[in-house]
């Protein structure tokens, strides 16, 4: 039985290696094996009647909500521009372009998801692929940095200031009008890349940051694109598995469910502000390191046992 104390670490770890380029399923699978005992029991995610699905849930749902509350703005103004490209039959404005950007990078990852996770999390989410696949991961995100300057286009990376009142805002704004210039063809594409997170140990966030980078994104623009991109898909697979929650497998785990979704609401909502900051001047090579050893540790690790 799940415990509120692997509950809340579990929702923290989530909340975080869902937005950092670190891969949330990877780690997932990752941290009960290399802790072992009572935890690998726990916490399987392989395991096709395990209670940690169940608790997984809603932890995505509590990741989803803080990415709409920390963009809240932006939503508001994609929904605004889907609403008024039905209205008007036309995709002019930059809402209306960046609302149908969104919604086709996002189908290709819902198509694939829904044929494939079950498939890929049962055969292949399990400690020593996860283990491999973060390091495939790490080495994705070395050559996204290593060729992003021989990408054939080139978005800005200007950033605007923050200091005065409203630049902030200002600043987003411009930022999603940048996004809203991309063809239809080059988002969807860079959405597409989020198909490969379904295999655990490659991140989402860092795989569409890569693919971002390679068709001429900044590094921020990247990851706000990354961020948007993600919070329909997250909270989709959250609420398609709802009744799971609610069903024979989250029977006596709803307090762990509630106490671990709080852990990753606020961990999640840290990570996407820290982030959205960090990738103003840095980029993607430290979560390339960290990806590479910490594979090849648990690797270590799951081999001497």
């Amino acid at each position: 039985m799940l415990d509120y104390f692997e509950a809340i670490v579990v929702g923290a770890f989530q909340g975080v290696t869902e937005l950092f380029p670190v891969s949330s399923l990877g780690h997932s699978v990752l941290i009960p094996a290399v802790v072992g005992g009572q935890w690998a029991q726990d916490l399987n995610v392989s395991s096709p009647e395990s209670p940690y699905l169940a608790f997984i849930v809603g932890l995505h749902v509590a990741t989803a909500a803080a990415l709409l509350l920390f963009f809240w703005r932006d939503w508001v103004r994609i929904i605004g521009g889907f609403v008024s490209s039905i209205r008007y039959r036309r995709i002019r404005t930059p809402a209306e372009r960046l609302a149908w950007l969104i919604i086709l990078a996002t189908i290709p990852v819902g198509v694939s998801g829904l044929l494939l996770e079950h498939l890929f999390r049962t055969t292949l989410g399990k400690p020593v692929p996860a283990a491999a696949f973060l390091i495939v991961n790490g080495v994705l995100l070395y050559l996204a940095e290593r060729l992003r300057r021989r990408a054939a286009t080139a978005e800005p990376a200007v950033a605007e200031p923050a200091d005065a009142p409203g630049a902030a805002e200002d600043a987003d704004i411009k930022a999603d009008e940048r996004l809203s210039r991309m063809s239809l063809g080059r988002g969807t594409l860079i959405g597409t890349a989020q198909v490969l997170a379904l295999l655990p140990g490659i991140s989402r966030s860092g795989v569409t940051m890569a693919a971002g980078l390679l068709r001429g994104l900044s590094h921020e623009d990247a990851a706000r694109f990354s961020f948007l991109l993600a919070t329909p898909v997250i909270l989709a697979a959250g609420v398609l598995k709802i009744p799971d929650l609610f069903g024979p497998l989250g029977t006596g785990i709803h307090g762990q469910v509630l106490a671990g979704s709080v852990a990753s609401f606020a961990s999640a909502y840290l990570a996407v502000r820290f982030l959205t900051r960090y990738f103003h001047t840095r980029t993607l090579s430290r979560f390339a390191l960290y990806c590479v050893l910490a594979g090849a540790g648990a690797l270590a690790v799951l081999t001497l046992r």
